[in-house]
């Protein structure tokens, strides 16, 4: 019986074999198998190896592309990235609406996108309606010649004359119809301002009202740049303040900006609101429609312990990086991260100047390390 029980006392004792998969170290299993995502064999490993660092040869090394940085303190300005659209300024658009009923003539510019100059011709309309009021104009002149001390022709000669200059006719137009005799039924109108034709509301031959819509010109020499924002973003944005725009394509060139406005409602059935400001844009360098950055600086410039983003890994537990603590031998580390940038990241504690720390390769050491202990590299770690 004594002797039993020590034979159940041994086997108590005796390690387990566990296997794991190299490619899905989550997985771990006491028996042989393959693995249920990929398939592969299971590969043994030692889970009860308290070790907490890993040891490679120099070929190891070389092989899993493994390379360092010394950590060190540098300017660092962190920013946040808005995206962004390029939108037409309201205040460089111009509605050409018809002056008078009529029918369009001639329509001088047919094509969407053409560039127009201020005073030059957009269309031509007949109007029977400004054929009377001509008529009417020259009939009130006839009558305040022929009774020159009648205050009250005098007075609808007036009414008359103000009508037909209501209607875009000039002082020496009517002179000149006064001269003639003749009612002129056609009326060409120039553009009241320079820009890009950007929509077309009739056609050659069309009847419109008076009042009834003709083209759009869009001026681009200055552009708003609207940009998407979340809540959380909004801290770090007030109007006034100076950001930096860039343009994909143009990132040579970054235009500075304000923001001009905060829109303070969100769109319908998301988080999202938008920020604006306006940059110039001599020669139309850039349409409407171009995607768009917006960098928005959140911290000022100063001397902070930074690293490369790509010597960080992050999970669930935390930040934590690789660090070669002697030739070939490589331990993790749990650090406190402040603010970063498409390329750095601030280091507000864990690390010390002077650390030597894995930039490229430091996955494949996570990977190894739960390969081969069986455990997360930060499992008990803590901020330091």
């Amino acid at each position: 019986m004594a002797c039993s029980s020590d034979n159940k006392g041994s086997a108590k004792s005796k390690k387990k074999q566990t296997y794991t998969c190299s490619m899905h170290p989550q997985i771990v299993q006491e028996a042989p198998g393959t693995c249920p995502i990929c398939g592969m064999d299971l590969v043994p490993f030692d889970k009860n190896n308290a070790v907490s660092f890993l040891t490679l040869n120099e070929s190891q090394v070389a092989l899993a592309n493994i390379s360092t940085v010394l950590v060190g303190s540098g300017d660092f300005a962190a920013s946040k990235s808005l995206n962004g659209r390029l939108v037409v300024d309201p205040e460089q658009t111009t509605v050409i609406s018809s002056r008078m009923q009529g029918r369009i003539e001639n329509l001088y510019i047919k094509e969407l996108g053409r560039k127009v100059e201020r005073g030059q011709p957009l269309y031509r309309i007949y109007s029977e309606q400004l054929a009377v009021l001509q008529q009417e104009f020259l009939l009130a002149v006839a009558q305040a010649k022929q009774f020159p001390e009648d205050e009250r022709f005098r007075q609808i000669e007036k009414a008359a004359r103000q009508k037909l200059l209501l209607y875009s006719r000039t002082p020496a137009q009517l002179d000149q119809l006064i001269s003639a005799q003749k009612t002129d039924p056609f009326v060409i109108y120039p553009a009241p301002s320079g820009g890009v034709v950007s929509e077309l509301m009739v056609t050659e031959g069309q009847y419109v009202a008076e009042g009834g819509g003709i083209m759009r010109l869009e001026g681009y020499d200055k552009l708003w740049v609207e940009a998407d924002a979340y809540p959380a973003d909004l801290a770090s944005i007030t109007i006034g303040q100076p950001v930096t725009v860039i343009i994909p394509g143009w990132e040579e060139q970054p235009q500075n900006m304000t923001i001009q406005f905060i829109n303070p409602s969100y769109q319908a059935g998301s988080q999202l609101t938008q920020v604006r400001g306006s940059i110039s844009n001599p020669g139309n360098h850039w349409q409407p429609g171009l995607q768009a950055r917006i960098s928005i600086p959140h911290r000022q410039p100063g001397k902070s312990l930074i690293l490369p983003v790509n010597a960080v890994i992050r999970e669930g537990k935390g930040l934590h990086v690789w660090l070669e603590t002697a030739k070939g031998r490589f331990e993790p580390r749990m650090i406190q991260a402040g603010a970063e940038t498409e390329a750095m990241i601030e280091v507000l504690g864990g690390l010390e100047t002077g650390d030597r720390v894995v930039v490229t390769g430091a996955y494949l050491l996570n990977s190894e390390f739960i390969l081969k202990k069986g455990a997360d590299p930060m499992t008990g770690h803590h901020h330091q």
